[in-house]
């Protein structure tokens, strides 16, 4: 039997390395690797490190040349069937034929974009979450790509940060596991089926905690806190099976992530035993000479290969320098076979070896039209983006809206096509997005008038417009009507007469939340702050719909709104979506990832930060405690907040036990009850505080959460198992376990509304 499987191997592996469909089974991953590296010259294996962004700065031609001559690995921002066909017809041209893979930033859709990343977090609806990732995965294979670089994981708790909108939140707990549902939906049950494709998660690691809130800036962070806050939702992404890693544009603690063996080597590899593909960011080994840690190019690419970055992205660094690197002995040649081998791995998993065309297909199949209205998926866009609303203010049951009457849209984001979309918004249309405008207007009918008007600019700041007019690849992202703030505002005025209630659209144009766009400020910008001064003044009721990627400043506005939706940037369905909540047609049931502060001077603000020695309490004297005498210390709208139009209560907790003995399980227990006149869904949020312990712990932290839906009248008992495990942390030796003690336990329906109960650990 033996005889016969060498064999069969060596008449597999003396043809060209694209396996017949079936002839590359698991159990000879290895050994096909390594005759393929064994086969390799030094710059067929460079080439395998190259990841080539399709622009400028290389033509098509070029691009299949390079291919051809087996120096190119892979490629990003090609998107679709015939773009990526040629590619890999020139890598089937080459000496040994080893297939290109293509990659691409599928963030929070395709073709169809659902809600932004702090929209879906917002559902807490974990299937939800899995539909948006399954879809996105099927639509992205469908253009024949077979690698995402998301999901993106970083922990946020500080809004000036663009790429907040892109993530899921300030919470480790909720982060990690929302983290795993998305790499199992982008990556299925077979990473190498035909509608799944690989999740590269990202960026790794700790981006979130750059300082000041300014993108690409340092992070300066201490173990405990790496360990316990910012480092688990990556882990959960690889222990979820995700086969590549984006690494971060940061340092950490003065070492660039590019070039840290500890993050990369000790972390990742030995103490992780992570075995997958390791990726740059764009241009980012080269960007070590600006770090200041390589003196040039040459220096750059050999502390990135040592470090462990197998795929350089968008440079010329792996290229140009490590063929020299590793004749002159700098670069032991065994450091590229390790890089190697992963990029083969992961093309060999992806199933690329038994088919290079399994997610291109044949010529003949390809859409006539990429951008077809049939490729869409927009009944799962409008149901998941409903489900990531959140409800922050109803006074006298201003919403839900009547279909009856005169309605005044007013707002710059109330008809915005490609605001809708969010940022990184993948292959998504413009054209073919849900605005605001066309929802309530669909929604209504015959049966209402809504009268639209723009009212405001989105901002009429020229720095801030030039700089938003070339975010994304130099495009007019924000029109600017020429007509004067007045002349808006009075027009908007005469819609608001002639109505019975307002909805006013406004907040940030994507392009505020987004990469490099980070803020000093998180005000609603000037004009559209005088729109809505105005719009209250008329007496009307005021619904404001707010369009953004970040917590906003929102003092002012919650005091001028009769009812306050936040919608996020709610994709394709946007617009329908939003319009089935205004009426009704939905029950919003989100709730809040983030935490909302009241002026930019509170952050970062963040429901779980450590026990201090002198706290601030509400409703006492604040004098010698840890507070700001100038405004109030509290959140406008904690973490995991959000209404209803129903009413929910909770009962106190009841525990099965006082005492928990390790390796047992406690259940605590609350019932909930619907008592309003509507049937809705809320979110039972567990969270546990350690008492006493060995270092200042968090004031609580999320453990645990169920969304329930409930008729009117219905009530149901949710219960949570507790065990030992829910208890641990990384303590000032990053030992991870519980210490003996009590603890508190919390369920409500967000971090501050909470029942409590006492419980001690043996």
């Amino acid at each position: 039997m033996k005889k016969l499987y060498l064999l069969g191997m060596a008449a597999a592996l003396a043809c060209p390395y694209t396996l017949a469909e079936g002839t590359a089974p698991a159990q000879n991953k290895e050994a096909f690797i390594s005759d393929l590296l064994s086969r390799m010259t030094l710059d067929e294996k460079i080439g395998q490190l190259r990841l080539i962004s399709i622009g400028p700065d290389m033509t098509h031609e070029q691009i299949r040349k390079e291919i051809a001559a087996g120096r190119i690995g892979g490629t990003f921002n090609s998107v679709t069937r015939p773009e990526n066909r040629p590619m890999q017809d020139a890598a089937m041209n080459s000496r040994l034929k080893i297939p290109m893979f293509f990659a691409y930033d599928v963030i929070h859709g395709q073709r169809t974009i659902f809600p932004i990343g702090l929209g879906l977090a917002s559902s807490w609806d974990m299937d939800a979450i899995a539909v948006s990732a399954r879809t996105a995965a099927r639509e992205a294979a469908a253009d024949s790509l077979d690698m995402t670089f998301g999901p993106m994981v970083d922990i946020s708790r500080d809004p000036r940060w663009g790429r907040s909108s892109e993530g899921f939140g300030e919470d480790t707990y909720l982060v990690s596991r929302i983290a795993k549902v998305m790499v199992q939906g982008y990556q299925g049950k077979d990473v190498s089926a035909p509608d799944s494709i690989m999740a590269a998660v990202k960026h790794f690691a700790l981006y979130g905690g750059v300082e000041g809130g300014r993108d690409y800036n340092t992070v300066d962070m201490s173990p405990t806190r790496m360990y316990q806050d910012y480092l688990p939702p990556y882990r959960a992404a690889l222990d979820a099976g995700a086969g590549g890693v984006m690494v971060a544009l940061n340092s950490i603690n003065g070492v660039p992530a590019t070039s840290n063996t500890w993050l990369m080597q000790d972390l990742l590899r030995r103490d992780w035993g992570f075995k997958g593909l390791t990726v740059s960011d764009h241009g980012a080994i080269l960007e070590l000479v600006k770090h200041g840690v390589a003196r040039d190019g040459r220096e750059a690419a050999k502390l990135a290969i040592r470090a462990g970055i197998d795929l350089s992205m968008n440079d010329m660094v792996y290229g140009k320098e490590l063929p020299g690197l590793v004749k002159a002995g700098e670069v032991p040649e065994s450091q590229i076979d390790s890089a190697v081998r992963e990029v083969l791995a992961t093309k060999y998993d992806l199933g690329l070896f038994a088919d290079p065309y399994r997610r291109l297909g044949k010529a003949a199949d390809d859409p006539q039209d990429v951008n077809a209205e049939s490729r869409l998926h927009r009944q799962d866009a409008r149901a998941v983006a409903r489900r990531s609303m959140v409800l922050l203010k109803n006074a006298k049951d201003t919403l839900p809206l009547k279909k009856a009457g005169t309605i005044a849209l007013v707002g710059p984001l109330a008809d915005a096509p490609i605001d809708m979309m969010g940022s990184w918004s993948a292959a998504g249309q413009p054209t073919q997005s849900i605005t605001l405008l066309r929802g309530l207007r669909d929604a209504v009918g015959n049966q209402a008038q809504v009268l639209y008007a723009k009212g405001a600019n989105v901002t009429n700041d020229r720095n801030s417009l030039a700089f938003l007019n070339r975010i994304i690849f130099d495009r007019t992202e924000v029109e600017v009507d020429p007509r004067t703030p007045q002349a808006m505002i009075d027009e908007a005025l005469k819609a608001a007469a002639n109505a019975d209630v307002i909805v006013a659209a406004v907040g940030e144009s994507r392009g505020m939340s987004h990469e490099s766009a980070s803020r000093t400020t998180l005000d609603i910008p000037a004009p559209q702050r005088a729109l809505l001064t105005a719009l209250r003044a008329t007496g009307k009721p005021l619904v404001i719909v707010l369009m953004n990627g970040r917590p906003l400043s929102l003092v002012r506005e919650t005091e001028q709104a009769d009812a306050l939706l936040e919608t996020w940037f709610t994709g394709t369905e946007g617009g329908h979506a939003i319009a089935d909540v205004l009426f009704g047609d939905y029950n919003p049931s989100g709730k809040l990832p983030v935490t909302f502060p009241r002026s930019v001077g509170q952050v970062p603000m963040y429901y779980s930060h450590l026990t201090i020695g002198r706290p601030f309490t509400p409703g006492k004297a604040g004098n010698y405690t840890s507070q700001y005498f100038d405004e109030d210390t509290t959140p406008l709208f904690p973490f995991g907040y959000g209404l209803s139009y129903t009413t929910f209560d909770v009962s106190d907790v009841h525990l099965s036990s006082a005492r928990l003995k390790r390796g047992d399980t406690l259940k605590a227990s609350v019932t909930v009850r619907n008592t309003g006149k509507r049937d809705g869904e809320t979110v039972v949020q567990l969270y546990l505080h350690d008492v006493a312990a060995s270092m200042a712990r968090p004031i609580k932290e999320l453990k645990n959460f169920e969304k329930v839906f409930l008729k009117a009248g219905e009530r149901k008992e949710v219960t949570f198992n507790l065990t030992e495990e829910d208890l641990k942390f990384y303590n000032t030796q990053l030992q991870y376990a519980a210490e003996a003690g009590d603890f508190d336990v919390q369920i409500g329906l967000d971090s501050q509304d909470v029942k409590q109960a006492r419980f001690e650990l043996l």
